[in-house]
């Protein structure tokens, strides 16, 4: 009954590891450019992190890209992970 009980805890110790070694902490670099009226405020960029595995990391940053139109002024976010 022991050995049972070892071999048990053994896996889900193991699998306690496996699950939290594919999550990593990736950085997700936004630039922002603005358009469309004079006076606008110059191309910047954001950072931010985010703990995931690589395809969930990818997938959270990507979906901040798009591109805005508001009163005449378009914003293009581009976001990318490195």
């Amino acid at each position: 009954m022991k050995f049972i009980t070892t071999i048990i805890l053994a896996i889900a110790v193991a699998g306690t590891i496996l699950m939290t070694s594919c999550s990593k902490k990736y950085t997700c670099h936004c630039s922002l450019v603005y358009s469309g009226t004079p006076g606008l405020p110059d191309s910047s960029s954001t950072e931010y992190s985010i703990t995931n595995n690589k395809s969930g990391a990818q997938s959270t940053c990507n979906a901040q890209s798009g591109t805005y139109n508001n009163n005449g002024i378009t914003t293009v976010e581009n976001c990318y992970l490195y």
